[in-house]
């Protein structure tokens, strides 16, 4: 049976999930912030960066911020893992306190990595997340895990931009207008390219559709309206969605969980 327990932080970009799925399959989505997460029991296997992965029990997971992937159970026992989802300005502010100085965001090659002692980090700052525990603690396990991803499994600084100017073109005016039907030839037009190249050099540059991006952002305000305790309705009609039932199907997709388990959790 699949279950999920979501906490958010009221004052900061942190969100933890602890889940077991046997059925639910992920729809290929991205999140704005660094997400890393631990397998517990059973084998989870996803597509991220043109690559087939699996990630079994003891083994880590790193995104990095907009890393479309998407997610489902290897085997009919399903998959239990807690993962954390940690907005870049956290990570950067962090990593600067333990410099120092000011530290750019870090880059993660490997979706997954094998090593028992970011595992072992990232479960005592999950558990100390969904558990209650003092905030001086969580900060403590937050700068140690932070810490301990960046020096034991980053290899560089994120580097900021695609290559294509025609493909970030795109993404600025997605970002300036979501909720704007906006059409392939108005997209184009805005990009300085044909309809084919910017798809092309769009997929290339954030691994996914301009449509499928459009979407995500969408899902992304749905988010934030639905942590501060909005209607479901009335965020569906909000952020660009034809009804409830159609932002509960994507959210479902592309999060875990419907639209009212995450607002309860929220404000929880």
């Amino acid at each position: 049976m699949d279950w999920s327990r979501y906490w958010r932080a009221a004052d900061r970009p942190l969100e933890a999930m602890h889940a077991h799925f046997e059925r639910h399959v992920y729809h290929r989505h991205s999140h704005d912030t660094y997400s890393f997460g631990v397998t517990e029991d059973g084998y989870q296997a996803f597509r991220c960066r043109g690559g087939a992965h699996t990630s079994a029990a003891g083994m880590v997971i790193a995104f990095n911020p907009d890393d479309p992937h998407d997610g489902h159970a290897a085997d009919d026992l399903g998959f239990t893992y807690r993962i954390v989802h940690i907005g870049p300005e956290l990570v950067s502010e962090v990593l600067a306190d333990i410099a120092g100085s000011p530290a750019g965001p870090p880059l993660f090659d490997a979706p997954v990595v094998g090593d028992p002692v970011l595992a072992r980090n990232l479960r005592a700052l999950h558990a100390a997340l969904l558990g209650g525990a003092p905030a001086l603690r969580r900060d403590e396990l937050l700068t140690a895990t932070v810490g301990a991803m960046v020096n034991r499994a980053a290899s560089d600084r994120l580097r900021v931009g695609p290559s294509s100017g025609a493909a970030a073109r795109a993404r600025r005016r997605l970002e300036g207008s979501y909720l704007d039907d906006v059409g392939a030839d108005e997209l184009a037009e805005a990009a300085g390219c044909s309809r084919f190249a910017l798809y092309r050099s769009f997929r290339r540059a954030y691994g996914m559709a301009p449509s499928d991006y459009q979407r995500q952002l969408r899902l992304r305000a749905a988010r934030r309206r639905l942590a501060r305790g909005e209607p479901i309705g009335d965020v569906a009609a909000a952020t660009g969605f034809a009804d409830q039932s159609h932002l509960t199907r994507w959210f479902v997709r592309c999060y875990g969980m419907t639209p009212g388990k995450y607002r309860a959790a929220c404000a929880g």
